[in-house]
């Protein structure tokens, strides 16, 4: 039996979603909170990485096994085995042909700006602008990423060669409330560090130290250069995951 489950996360302290050596993860955590309920090993499939320091909303994984107590109970008996940084929304049985990776059409991650000094309870979830923040000119910014593209230029090198660093950028959207910021993307697929580059570019078109035509140069350039600077992960949500 096939298992569609999502999860929101505070990312703060791990090293990202996906296992590694000798740092503790969030599929790892999970992986063994499931096994302490099921008493057998298991593995989580994601729809996706997210890095160290980065957070969720909702993150989409699946896993395969037998559970014959519904999807409400498997979530309550989870969670009474998750650290209150992750929690457990739903399971959902599904066919054995979804996977939560290559089923998944698109995603969205928005990114959290405060203007000004943000206070200790915001701080550690957005980044602070002291400075004055264009965000008219951000938003002519922003216009120019929608369509397909080529985004290498705002992809970081993991040590990971990509089929393609083509995608798809169906918006990308600016909301205000109060003094927060949120930057939206939502695309058919992201790349290493790309919305934290994509984020540190408008950043900098909106204080003025990129030109619009400088962003435009960056995005056909196709290459990455030190005019891109990814803003920091703290800032960072993982917010849907859509399926057909």
């Amino acid at each position: 039996m096939r298992w569609k489950c999502s999860c929101a996360y505070d990312g703060t302290h791990y090293a990202g979603w996906q296992t590694q050596n000798g740092q503790e993860s969030v599929q790892e955590v999970i992986e063994t909170a499931i096994e302490a309920i099921v008493k057998h090993r298991i593995v989580i499939h994601g729809s996706g990485r997210t890095d160290a320091g980065v957070h969720a909303l909702e993150q989409v994984f699946h896993f395969d096994y037998d559970w014959k107590h519904g999807g409400e109970r498997l979530v309550k008996a989870v969670s009474t085995k998750l650290p209150r940084s992750i929690k457990l929304l739903s399971a959902t049985p599904v066919d054995e042909e979804f996977h939560a990776r290559f089923s998944a059409v698109s995603k969205r991650y928005h990114y959290r700006l405060f203007l000004g000094d943000a206070d200790p309870f915001l701080w550690p979830y957005c980044l602070s602008v002291p400075r004055q923040l264009d965000l008219n000119v951000m938003k002519r910014g922003m216009d120019l990423l929608v369509g397909e593209h080529d985004f290498a230029a705002f992809a970081a090198n993991r040590g990971l060669e990509y089929e393609s660093t083509v995608r798809q950028m169906k918006a990308v959207e600016l909301t205000l409330a109060d003094r927060l910021v949120l930057v939206s993307f939502e695309a058919n697929g992201f790349m290493y560090k790309m919305v934290r580059s994509l984020v540190g570019s408008l950043l900098n078109v909106g204080l003025g130290r990129l030109a619009l035509d400088d962003l435009q140069n960056l995005l056909e350039s196709r290459q990455r250069t030190p005019l891109v600077e990814a803003s920091p992960a703290r800032g960072l949500f993982l917010e849907k995951v859509f399926y057909a």
